[in-house]
């Protein structure tokens, strides 16, 4: 025998499920998607490659640019490279490491331009610009560049930019925008960085 608790957990699931049936029957378009990854938590360049991850596990390609972490070891990048991912960093590394803006900008726009290319070109289905936002504030690549690359990119081809306080304008142009708020951090208790976990 049905319980009233029971009854009105299904009526709710039925109602739930009509509202998820209607939104998804809605959603026609198809494209690709820009995302923005953003905010001062932790784990915005590893949803960026959990997608890039996905994206490879279908069968379809994808890039990565990695405008900061470069010079890092990237356990992301010895696996990614292995099933064929394209991987271009800064070799620079860390910008707060060289402190010479003028290499710095140098090392960005080289870099950028291999983006833009990734971002011209069909054959890729998803393109990873992994702490790009630090370049736009910076000024180490132009505002204006970034966007127009990605207004004019191939239709069905996605876009993820991760890195702290992404420019207004990039998160305007964006079809999905997350935010990741720090609660804690273990660095902030002097926990060292490890390895597997956090690079």
């Amino acid at each position: 025998m049905t319980t009233d608790k029971e009854q009105k957990h299904v009526e709710r699931q039925k109602k739930l499920k009509a509202s998820v049936d209607e939104r998804i029957a809605a959603a026609q378009t198809e494209q690709g998607v820009f995302q923005v990854i953003t905010g001062n938590g932790k784990g915005k360049s590893t949803s960026g490659f959990g997608t890039v991850a996905r994206c490879v596990g279908h069968g379809m390609s994808a890039a990565v640019v990695q405008f900061i972490k470069g010079g890092w070891e990237c356990g992301e990048r010895n696996l990614l490279q292995q099933v064929g991912v394209p991987f271009t960093y800064m070799e620079t590394g860390f910008t707060w490491e060289t402190q010479n803006r003028e290499s710095d900008t140098k090392a960005a726009q080289e870099t950028w331009q291999v983006a833009k290319q990734y971002l011209a070109d069909e054959s890729i289905d998803l393109v990873l610009l992994d702490e790009l936002t630090y370049m736009v504030t910076y000024d180490y690549v132009e505002l204006e560049d970034v966007l127009t690359a990605l207004k004019n990119r191939p239709k069905m081809q996605s876009v993820i930019i991760t890195g702290r306080a992404a420019h207004r304008e990039l998160t305007e142009l964006a079809d999905t925008v997350s935010e990741v708020r720090n609660v804690k951090h273990a660095f902030d208790a002097g926990v060292k960085a490890q390895k597997g976990f956090d690079y």
